[in-house]
């Protein structure tokens, strides 16, 4: 056994021995996707498979495929030199039966042969565990294991035996893998923790774990920054029996003494740490120092004296209640499993499986927000599916505007109307999709019947109503196609007698006969005089001359009515005031 084996073996024994000493029942959870046969009754029902620990999961979605068995005798230990390719149209799902060698390598060697997904299916009857990669490869490849991109499972040996029977009598097996509900989505902020170590004894998965925070930084600040997600970091913290203090593995591995410091409401600095940290203290290069360790923290402008207070004495032999309930939370409280496997992803309590990977991770990241609830981030180029690009993803589309229902999620499309321009589109969004609103006529017309011919614009589309179109006057149609109606053949209009129509696009014209005055509003036609314009002339004489008699009149009456008033007012006047010639009398 490796060096790096053994220290597994240890690793879980001490895991053992903590669950022991803290008398705690451990549960290990095996993460699960489900299948179901679409076109079997006797194997219609959901199965359970255990995702495995590599290979990427398409979280929060689904697929469809033809089961190919590779054969009794074939494991898949070795290329298969050929690719599976069934008549089917659907891609393949290869089965293959386990034993002989590792499940990565069986995995591996289904993805060569062209296989979209891979099932192993158990060869005893045990209950279901989840395949990890191997510690160690002797394989020509070495990082075989992190080229393999199809998802895989390990199935009972009961489903495989019926999968196995079915395929033995020449019947298609049409395989759904369901991973939409492999991690929940109660609300819509997604919880997740990262159970990592100090990356200096951990062999292989120090280096991806480095790798994976290295790379998933940037993401998982913008999601903490956000408010979509919460973030926990954690490490591990085995606790050593007193006949084990002494041991290689407890010094470098176990925290009997050690403390856990949590900075609050900061938890995306973490990454920025834990980066540096491993570039200018790095463990494995012996470049580590408690001074290394002061200069990261305080060039991050973290306080340094409360990550003192909090870790406090570390020569002091007391219990530390934070590191006991760290230690009591990887072993799998509040609902959830032991944490076994080393790093290990928690998403909304429940484990991560496959390849710790940043699209991977963020697309089960985003598999825990609720449908449509996800943020910007989740439909990134490196995670979208972009079904809307093959025949608009089988959803309504108005080619002449460039307005689409399909919508790219992570998850697949969604057919869904949209709001474009400002309008609000209603409608099923597979089949058809209406503008809807006052502002729809401002968008293609509303998706109503418009033309122009010589200057003159119609459209069944009306901003007085929300919805609907309809033929304007003069058209007939359903307000998506409207034809002209003549209103002379239809003899419509123009009946009086001696009119004559002629028909216009919209509308109609009428003349009549004999020097007439065609009068539409009563469809009658009004004789004209040759003396009309004498008579006219007449009328405006007599109109001048009223004027000008009424002109006269006024300024007669407003000399005349003057003079009276002054009349008046000297004959007032004289009556309360003496005039001089009285005056003169008087004095007489």
């Amino acid at each position: 056994m490796s060096t790096s084996n053994k220290g597994t073996v240890l690793a879980l024994i001490l895991a053992l021995t903590m669950v022991v000493v803290n008398g705690v029942s451990p549960r290990f959870f095996v993460e699960k996707s489900s299948l179901t046969v679409l076109n079997s009754w006797k194997m219609g029902a959901k199965h359970d498979a255990a995702i495995a620990n590599f290979g990427i999961p398409n979280f929060g979605g689904f697929m469809i495929g033809s089961v190919v068995y590779a054969g009794q005798g074939a494991y898949g230990c070795d290329s298969f030199n050929k690719n599976f390719n069934p008549k089917s149209p659907y891609p393949t799902i290869l089965l293959i039966d386990r034993g002989v060698c590792n499940f990565a390598v069986k995995i591996w060697n289904g993805q060569q042969s062209g296989a979209a997904a891979v099932l192993l299916a158990d060869n005893i009857v045990e209950p279901l565990i989840t395949m990890d990669s191997p510690e160690e490869s002797q394989d020509e490849d070495p990082d075989f294991i992190d080229k393999i991109k199809v998802p895989s499972a390990l199935i009972l040996r009961s489903f495989g035996d019926s999968l196995k029977n079915a395929l033995k009598r020449g019947e298609e097996v049409i395989l759904k893998i369901d991973w939409s509900e492999s991690i929940p989505n109660p609300d819509e902020r997604v919880e997740y923790e990262l159970w990592a170590n100090t990356n200096d004894k951990c062999g292989v998965h120090c280096h991806k774990q480095l790798d994976f925070i290295k790379n998933f930084k940037g993401t998982a600040q913008i999601l903490e920054k956000g408010g979509y997600t919460l973030f926990r970091p954690h490490y591990i913290a085995w606790f050593c029996p007193k006949e084990l203090l002494l041991s290689k593995q407890c010094k470098t591995q176990c925290l009997n003494q050690g403390r856990v410091a949590k900075e609050k409401n900061t938890s995306w600095v973490w990454w920025d740490y834990v980066t540096d940290f491993n570039i200018r203290c790095s463990m494995k290069e012996k470049k580590y120092s408690r001074e290394c360790a002061e200069t990261v923290v305080e060039s991050l402008g973290l306080s340094l004296e409360k990550i003192k207070k909090c870790i406090g004495d570390p020569d002091a032999d007391v219990e530390n209640e934070v590191l006991k309930a760290e230690q009591a939370f990887q072993l799998g409280q509040e609902n959830r499993g032991v944490v076994t496997i080393f790093p290990t992803l928690m998403i909304n309590n429940a484990q991560y499986r496959g390849k710790l990977e940043r699209t991977a991770v963020l697309k089960a990241i985003c598999s825990g927000f609720k449908e449509r609830t996800e943020p910007s981030i989740c439909l990134n180029a490196d995670i979208e599916t972009n079904e809307c690009l093959i025949e608009n993803g089988g959803c309504w589309q108005d080619k002449r505007s460039n307005v689409t229902a399909c919508k790219d999620t992570f998850r697949g499309r969604v057919c869904e109307c949209p709001v474009f321009n400002g309008v609000q589109y209603k409608g099923d969004g597979y089949t058809s999709c209406k503008p809807y609103g006052p502002a729809r006529c401002s968008s293609n017309n509303g998706g109503c019947w418009s033309e122009t011919r010589t200057g003159l614009t119609f459209s069944a589309c009306s901003n007085s109503e929300t919805s609907g179109c309809r033929c304007p006057l003069g058209f007939r149609g359903d307000g998506l196609k409207c034809e002209d109606i003549d209103e002379c053949k239809e003899k419509s209009a123009c009946q009086c007698d001696d009119c004559k129509c002629k028909n216009n696009w919209g509308g109609y014209e009428c003349k009549c006969s004999n020097n007439s005055v065609y009068m539409k509003e009563e469809d009658t036609c009004i004789e004209r005089r040759s003396g009309s314009r004498s008579r006219w002339l007449f009328t405006i004489v007599v109109l001048i001359a009223i004027a000008g008699i009424s002109l006269g009149a006024y300024i007669f009456y407003k000399y005349h009515l003057q003079s009276y008033m002054d009349s008046e007012i000297v004959s007032i006047m004289s009556q309360y005031i003496p005039l001089d010639s009285q005056i003169i009398n008087q004095d007489s």
